[in-house]
């Protein structure tokens, strides 16, 4: 039979088996014969290694670059062949190089089956671009999920992006293929060249790639993220015995690594990773902040999509630097005593030609159908959560950030557009499930897929779903029908009491449920209260200049809230600038106004957040008993006319308890009798109206002796100075 149709085939860039036509083969007279495509070259000698370092001069057999030669004395390849081939280019210059396609398989026929299952949960060591070696040679291997790719090649910058160079092999019946490429190695750029099956040329980054060009450039870069030396053993070990830690104090500081702070002298340019361990790292521990959430870092093409519109899965932005610089930044982390979440967005992807959209010519990662696969808020494409190779990329992704690079949690963004159907649709534009509900099956079995792995394969990890729904159970564990979270974004409380805030305080008293209301669904989930970048942006104003008022009274409002949020049940969020409260809203393509810390009230307003952050680490009534309803008591929560709340937080201990007492007018209310649980004197723990927070020093300072005086269904009472818009925290006396 003759081979010129393959080859002609081959030439085009259209053939899909090139290990049947390249390499060595046993030709049909029972000679050995080797072919080698290289596309450009003058002239090709095969370098036989055995038995006399032959040379023998290739025959083009084709102007494009399709080279033959027979091997005398081999009638066979038992026992294989060991050659090279010396390339001479069009300038006359000669290269040594080896034949990708004398190496077999690498993929094995189970790791195929698993991935089919969507159970290959290390699928990322697999697919993508691993530096390797196989029999003694050095190389890279690539391997790409195209099941309906026609022809499928490696393109860079070492085969000047042809496809006709480095075709790969196709492991039926899975769709991958692969490929081994011998002679290169770290800093490699390239690309994916995908023939679908009408014909058309697409060039897809991978999927698994682990470092990427800076944006815009696009082209994936072979990389060892392996190898690092990390110092952070102690932070791993402690947090792998911790569990979860619901009686551990929580509060986090979310960043936006690129515009927390830039470098005005030098192009006004955002920090690297290292930069960052030097100046965030500190800067968080000062603040007294036990976690730093980072918005996604992950590749992503538009810097103004703040990294949720993700293209590389697998890659920390190098926008920032190389993947090591990114895990020294979490090693620093560690060893300053702080751990690190990352958001992580498994509910959609952005649809750039280059990214996992249509990936070999057909609706591979996402639906076909735009009623389940796109988001029109977004312009984002939906994950298909019922293919199993899909689920496979996402929960082996999910394990890769939590294992690879230490981090301690994983925040899912935007939970409910992922559980329902009809997210932001209207009728006719969504397809009911199976039952005829509005609920995603598959994208619930696998947020609790997520959670269970996570939970058992990274020791003391943590998942936490923003969810603004009210679906149930969303951290209660897999077992008892819950989606598993650790915890959960309370979206509800942040929207409340960000609304009664912003309100005038003559009218505050009509609303004072608004405040209250949480409690009636504090304890459904295992809540973690948020004021998040979202609430900063979009001409929602800054949070200083939403409370009402004066600069006086914006800020003795927002130190007000920041207490409640502190001694509400419940884990605490910030959003970077926050603390200092900024003016502006949040722009990511700048820096935080740091230039108004000198000036009041930032400078105060720091001192508080960083005097409360202290306060809460060190009271275990604030955090030991977050999830516990017994851990939490009104003293009085009807007082609309006075606009005053007041409850009781307790921790583990008898001897562990918090009176925190909130005046939201602007009025100085003397005199003011509160309940009181044990007799006794009372230390005073905060007062929000301090000077030294900008406050005006009215208010309780030192000890508070109680009477014997009956209020609010106790037998012991203190009265109190409540200052104008402000908090005062009391501690129990010890016994």
């Amino acid at each position: 039979m003759s081979l010129a149709p393959d080859l002609d085939s081959l030439i085009r860039g259209q053939h899909g088996d090139p290990f049947r036509l390249l390499g060595a083969h046993v030709a049909p007279d029972g000679g050995v014969v080797v072919r080698a495509l290289r596309p450009g070259a003058r002239g090709v000698t095969l370098l036989l290694r055995h038995p006399d370092d032959a040379r023998v001069p290739m025959t083009r057999l084709h102007p494009d670059g399709l080279f033959e030669a027979r091997v005398d004395g081999l009638s066979s390849l038992d026992g294989g062949i060991d050659y090279r081939f010396e390339i001479e280019s069009g300038d006359g210059a000669a290269i040594v190089v080896d034949d990708p396609y004398r190496f077999g398989r690498i993929i094995s026929d189970y790791d195929l089956h698993l991935f089919g299952e969507g159970l290959l949960l290390g699928v990322h060591e697999r697919l993508g671009a691993h530096p390797t070696s196989l029999g003694g040679v050095a190389g890279v291997h690539f391997a790409v999920w195209a099941p309906n790719g026609q022809r499928v090649s490696v393109i860079g910058d070492f085969n000047q992006w042809d496809g006709r160079a480095h075709p790969m092999r196709r492991l039926v019946p899975s769709g991958i293929w692969e490929l081994f490429i011998p002679d290169l190695g770290d800093g490699a750029h390239y690309k994916f060249e995908i023939r679908t099956d009408i014909g058309h040329l697409l060039h897809k980054t991978d999927p698994y790639g682990r470092y990427f060009e800076v944006p815009p450039r696009s082209a994936s870069i072979v990389c060892r993220t392996e190898g690092y030396a990390w110092g952070d053993q102690s932070w791993m070990a402690a947090r792998d015995d911790s569990g979860a830690s619901f009686t551990r104090p929580m509060s986090i500081y979310e960043v936006h690594l690129a515009s927390w702070r830039r470098v005005p002298e030098d192009e006004h340019r955002s920090l690297t990773y290292r930069e960052l361990a030097e100046q965030l790292v500190p800067y968080v521990k000062e603040q007294g902040f036990t976690h730093i959430e980072l918005l996604p870092v992950l590749e992503h093409p538009y810097g103004g999509s703040w990294g949720y519109q993700v293209t590389g899965f697998f890659a920390p932005t190098s926008r920032h630097g190389h993947p090591h610089d990114f895990k020294y930044f979490i090693d620093a982390c560690h060893r300053a005593g702080i751990g690190v979440l990352l958001d992580w967005v498994p509910g959609h992807f952005p649809k750039d030609a280059h990214g996992l959209a249509r990936f070999d010519g057909t609706a591979l990662y996402e639906h076909e159908d735009p009623r389940q696969g796109e988001h029109q808020d977004w312009g984002t494409l939906v994950f298909n959560y019922g293919r199993n190779e899909v689920r496979n990329f996402l929960l082996s992704n999910a394990l890769f950030w939590l294992q690879e690079y230490h981090l301690d949690g994983l925040r899912v963004d935007a939970v409910a557009s992922m559980l329902y159907l009809d997210y932001s649709r209207t009728d006719g534009q969504w397809i009911p499930n199976k039952h005829g509900g509005r609920e995603n099956l598959d994208a619930v079995t696998f947020l609790q897929q997520l959670n269970t792995l996570t939970h058992a394969d990274a020791p003391g990890s943590i998942t936490v779903a923003e969810e603004s729904t009210a679906w149930p159970g969303v951290s209660r564990p897999v077992h008892l029908g819950g989606l598993g979270f650790t915890y959960k974004w309370n979206m509800g409380w942040m929207h409340d009491t960000l609304k009664f805030t912003a309100r005038d305080p003559l009218f505050r008293k009509w609303a004072q449920n608004e405040i209250t209301f949480s409690m009636l669904y504090a304890y459904t989930e295992n809540f973690i209260l948020p004021y998040s970048h979202d609430e900063v942006v979009h001409g929602k104003r800054s949070m200083l200049d939403k409370m009402p008022g004066d600069s006086w009274q914006k800020a003795a409002n927002l130190r007000a809230l920041y207490a409640f949020m502190y001694a509400h049940p419940g884990k605490k969020l910030l959003f970077m600038g926050d603390e200092f409260g900024q003016w502006r809203e949040w722009n990511n393509e700048g820096s935080l106004d740091w230039d108004l810390l000198p000036h009041f009230p930032h400078k105060e307003l720091l001192t508080f957040v960083r005097a409360l952050n202290r306060l809460y680490m060190s009271q275990p009534a604030l955090f030991e008993r977050d999830y516990d309803q017994h851990g939490f008591q009104w003293i009085d929560s009807t007082d609309h006319e006075n606009n005053v709340i007041a409850f009781l937080r307790r921790g583990a201990s008898a001897q562990e308890e918090i009176v925190a007492v909130f005046n939201w007018t602007p009025v100085l209310r003397e005199s003011y009798r509160i309940g009181a649980p044990v007799a006794g004197t009372w230390q005073v723990l905060l007062n929000t109206d301090a000077t030294d927070f900008g406050g005006s020093g009215t208010g309780p300072t030192g000890a508070i002796e109680t009477e014997a005086t009956r209020a609010h269904g106790m037998e012991q009472s203190f009265t109190l100075s409540l200052p104008p818009l402000g908090a005062v925290v009391l501690k129990r006396p010890p016994v």
